[in-house]
């Protein structure tokens, strides 16, 4: 993890996605800095906060343009 990591609006979902597995990798090994524990916790809360938010946008956008084609 980056000492300035971008922000996490600026991330496209698969970037998030990326980093989030980077993390997770870094929290598994035996070499992971119990230091930085806390940030690797926070970050990781942050892009898993922001891509179930894309999610969601996504999955009602593809309704909403489903029901139109039931509609027509």
């Amino acid at each position: 993890m980056e000492n300035q990591p971008k922000p996490v609006k600026e991330l496209t979902y698969n970037q998030a996605i990326g980093e989030l597995d980077s993390i997770l990798r870094t929290m598994q090994s035996d070499s992971c800095d119990i230091d930085k524990l806390t940030a690797y916790t926070r970050r990781a809360t942050e892009l898993l906060r922001e891509c179930r938010s894309r999610l969601t946008a996504t999955d009602e956008e593809l309704r909403s343009i489903l029901e139109g084609l039931e509609n027509n």
